[in-house]
């Protein structure tokens, strides 16, 4: 996955008017927001998952353990990034979300 450049890595006071506007309600894009931020977390979790599992031997144990630079590294990388609710803010934010609203009456099938 790749992370924007000019996201911020701490909070950022928002107006609410500014998150509403393109749903014209608050909590929708609030739930937009937080949906995509799990979606974020989910893709970041298994990237970091899948670069980490290069480093582990089955025959692990505590003792056995030892310092690994490059795996120190990759977690720290990952410690550093922005977090996924701030990520999902700006893409909603800068209008790169795709959402639907779910309130619009579905089409009846006909078996």
């Amino acid at each position: 996955m790749e992370i924007k450049k000019n996201i911020p890595n701490n909070t950022v006071t928002r107006k609410l008017v500014d998150l509403d506007r393109e749903t014209g309600n608050i909590y929708k894009s609030i739930n937009i927001i937080a949906r995509r931020a799990n979606q974020i977390s989910a893709e970041l979790k298994t990237e970091l998952t899948r670069k980490l599992a290069d480093f582990s031997s089955p025959t692990d144990t505590m003792e056995e353990t030892f310092e690994n630079r490059e795996q120190i590294e990759i977690s720290r990388y990952y410690e550093r990034l922005p977090k996924p609710a701030i990520i999902a803010t700006e893409e909603f934010l800068d209008h790169e979300l795709f959402f639907r609203d779910g309130s619009e009456p579905k089409e009846e099938t006909k078996a």
